[in-house]
């Protein structure tokens, strides 16, 4: 079965919308990692798509803030005040979906959905010595994780970790991901609503295993969800990162 691969949506429908246009007809199944709400100005919309998808998904750190369950007292002034904001604008039926999402690791089908580690779900990976743990406690061949916001990821192979990066070519959206016997994989998908790796583009991916994962980066119209992000009052920092993906 073909997993289409969400993660970190931040409330921002535009790019979910661009991203499912994107990959139509290419997956039978959805999972996200979470982060569904947080920083964009579309939460309650966001929370009706993912739900309608029918998709397997688990708690990120901006879903438990936004819906109440943590305090965000560990959140920048910036990310806190917009999950102050988020709680003011879910809509009773969304809050109360947020409150009971699951929190990883989850297994879905043969592979491993987490937010940010294996043991952690907080915990954010952004280089090979702090995905050794999950790689090394990983309970299957691959695992999904979010939280950073970068496309990418660590393999370890003969008790070697590597790090992984993608980049569409030859005018492909997509870049594909063999999957090794005897190798183990933290791949992330990346973020459809704030990357953060310098590339605009929303990111996500399609998993066909054992066999190979597609990496995916979509345009969207960044000026939209900015013009509503302005209109909503959030902080400006967040409206003009959307433009350079960082």
């Amino acid at each position: 079965m073909r997993y289409l691969i969400l993660s970190d949506i931040h409330a921002n429908l535009t790019a979910l919308e661009a991203s499912l246009a994107a990959a139509k007809g290419r997956w039978e199944k959805v999972v996200c990692l979470g982060d569904v709400v947080g920083y964009g100005p579309d939460p309650n919309e966001v929370i009706d798509r993912v739900r309608s998808l029918d998709a397997i998904t688990i708690r990120g750190n901006h879903d438990k803030a936004g819906s109440g369950l943590a305090d965000a007292t560990d959140f920048n002034p910036v990310a806190r005040a917009v999950a102050l904001w988020t709680r003011n604008q879910l809509r009773p039926e969304n809050q109360e979906w947020l409150e009971k999402l699951p929190s990883g690791p989850l297994s879905v089908d043969g592979f491993t959905i987490v937010h940010g580690a294996v043991h952690d779900e907080d915990e954010y990976l952004f280089a090979p010595a702090q995905a050794l743990d999950s790689l090394a406690d990983a309970p299957s061949t691959v695992t999904f994780f979010g939280h950073t916001h970068i496309q990418g990821g660590f393999t370890l192979h003969d008790e070697k970790v590597s790090v992984l990066h993608f980049k569409p070519d030859g005018g492909k959206p997509f870049t594909t991901l063999e999957i090794e016997p005897g190798a183990t994989y933290m791949v992330n998908p990346g973020s459809i609503g704030q990357p953060r790796d310098g590339d605009a583009r929303a990111g996500f991916a399609i998993a066909d295993l054992p066999h190979c994962v597609e990496l995916w980066r979509v345009p969207y119209d960044v000026e939209a969800v900015q013009k509503r992000m302005e209109a909503s009052g959030l902080p400006e920092p967040l409206i003009q990162r959307l433009a350079f993906g960082r």
